[in-house]
């Protein structure tokens, strides 16, 4: 890793729309991976640090205006360290129950970007690089796992730049 990446951390947002409440017996097996699937990401090589309230998560954190939406939020060192975690064990166990608890929404719900090491986003940030990215599609600004953008400064950031100029 070049000095210039590690200036930089992989901001993530996912937002979904519950199908149900929380506290509803539909959701109890979500409810109940988070604490563990925290504990794993929190403990992955490459987490940097995740969005939470006093609850320890962040599902009573308002994102959009929607009270049935909820957020997580984070940043990592890099994408391979962001993917790792994402598409292995118990996250990925809960992944693919998904459309059990969520609504399945036509426009983007995570969005990616690249911060200032040690810089933590907000939500009203993240809300901003969601709905960029839906009306703009993947730029530098926010992009997808499928669109992505290296970190400002990089090698690879400047060989996208000359290819596209």
């Amino acid at each position: 890793m070049t000095d210039t990446a590690a200036a930089y951390e992989l901001a993530e947002v996912n937002i979904a729309r519950l199908k149900f409440p929380l506290e509803s017996p539909e959701l109890k097996d979500f409810v109940d991976g988070l604490d563990p699937v925290n504990a794993v990401a929190d403990a992955s090589d490459g987490f940097v640090w995740r969005l939470k309230s006093d609850t320890g998560n962040a599902t009573d954190i308002p994102v959009l205006g929607d009270e049935w939406l909820i957020i997580n939020m984070s940043t990592w060192r890099d994408l391979p360290a962001l993917t790792a975690f994402m598409y292995q064990g118990l996250h990925r166990e809960l992944l693919a129950r998904r459309r059990d608890w969520f609504e399945k929404l036509d426009e983007a719900v995570t969005a990616l970007w690249w911060v200032p090491a040690g810089h933590r986003p907000t939500v009203a940030e993240a809300e901003d690089r969601l709905l960029r990215l839906r009306a703009h599609g993947a730029t530098p600004y926010a992009f997808t796992l499928r669109t992505s953008f290296p970190a400002p400064g990089t090698p690879e950031e400047a060989g996208a730049v000359s290819r596209s100029a």
